[in-house]
């Protein structure tokens, strides 16, 4: 008996000690976790809870604006997914992120020159170039959090061995 309890305690000590997630994918799925709900709560802030209603509102009064609508949430919920996904190790998580990024940013990008719905999804500027910086800037937390994943050797190690 004492001896299958002392081999459940090893292999169950050899199990989690396989999974040595580097500090830098940790701080990554952190980061990705807290942008996505400190944006959440800016929004908030920013509209209000009757302006967040008048905006579900609205958007849900035609089918392109309801599939914006649904969409930004999908492609929100995929991303924090990733971040939990990253700290097991999964490969396909980064890439993934990686995608999600692109899609927001080409469509920010879009819809800030004219060519997207709705106005929420857009920014303000003078000038392409304008926008552009302003997208950059935007985009900036994210973008370091691309880097963790995908610059040090450390992180690409992780991903390659799992």
């Amino acid at each position: 008996m004492e001896g299958n309890t002392l081999e459940l305690f090893t292999r169950s000590r050899r199990s989690h000690a396989r999974l040595n997630v580097p500090a830098l994918v940790q701080v990554a799925a952190l980061a990705i976790i807290l942008i996505r709900c400190l944006d959440l709560l800016m929004i908030i802030n920013l509209l209000g809870l009757n302006g967040i209603g008048e905006f579900i509102h609205r958007s849900v009064q035609t089918w392109t604006l309801t599939l914006v609508f649904l969409s930004s949430l999908v492609l929100v919920f995929v991303e924090i997914a990733c971040a939990f996904s990253l700290v097991k190790g999964r490969n396909w998580a980064r890439w993934v992120y990686l995608l999600t990024q692109v899609i927001a940013a080409s469509y920010l990008w879009a819809a800030s020159l004219g060519y997207g719905y709705p106005e929420l999804f857009s920014i303000a500027g003078e000038s392409k170039r304008e926008i552009f910086r302003s997208l950059v800037m935007q985009k900036m937390p994210d973008l370091l959090v691309l880097c963790l994943l995908f610059v040090p050797a450390a992180s690409r190690r992780f991903f390659r061995l799992q």
